[in-house]
């Protein structure tokens, strides 16, 4: 089981690896569902810690569709995060009518080249989660953080068995939103997910959700 902490700051980000969270998702803005963070802070966090460090690129709080300049934008982040020594890159773009926006993701996996990319939560709002998952594969995307199309992944857990079987070995599903120890291993057991994505709000809650899945 992987646990990967949503991190905004280099405090959070090493108190998250000192609690035992396997790789960290790097943000700005949390409380807009996270947004592409500064070079500084994804290069600090990859200074003080071991474990494996995403970056978020997501240019604004505003819906998942982007012009051709936020584009651009976002394939330059791609690019320098890469050069900083970023484990892997988060992003998402859809089209307005609810589908991936595979020009855009093409442009994006092309800036990553040789490091993983997670599709995030743009995901549980497109129209066709099935068709998506096929898309994704095919475009080289290493994971897909998703709630089940749901708040949160606890209320969409039989939509997240579904997608986790409709994945295979193909791409990852890794389950986020809301996760919290009281139901981390009734999740995990009723989805069949291997990956769990958390906000690190505090090492107690960290901690939590750690116990609860290593209890027997």
């Amino acid at each position: 089981m992987i646990i990967e902490a949503c991190v905004d700051s280099l405090p959070t980000a090493v108190a998250a690896e000192q609690c035992g969270a396997h790789r960290l998702e790097v943000c700005a803005n949390l409380d807009a569902d996270g947004m592409t963070p500064s070079h500084g802070l994804v290069s600090m966090v990859l200074e003080r810690v071991a474990i494996p460090v995403f970056a978020m690129v997501r240019p604004n709080e505003g819906p998942f569709t982007y012009t051709a300049d936020e584009v651009e934008l976002m394939r330059r982040e791609v690019k320098h995060f890469r050069w900083l020594g970023a484990h892997g890159i988060v992003t998402g773009a859809l089209t307005s009518e609810g589908q991936v926006d595979s020009l855009a993701m093409t442009i994006l996996m092309d800036a990553a080249k040789d490091i993983p990319v997670t599709f995030h939560r743009a995901f549980d709002e497109v129209d066709d989660p099935f068709a998506a998952i096929e898309e994704l594969k095919a475009l080289g995307v290493a994971r897909i953080l998703t709630a089940g199309q749901h708040v949160t992944a606890w209320k969409g857990r039989k939509v997240l068995k579904e997608l986790r079987q409709a994945a295979g070995d193909g791409i990852t599903i890794v389950a986020g939103g809301g996760i919290r120890g009281g139901h981390v291993a009734r999740l995990v057991a009723a989805t069949g997910v291997e990956e769990i994505h958390l906000r690190a709000t505090g090492p107690n809650r960290l901690r939590r959700v750690l116990a609860a899945i290593e209890r027997p």
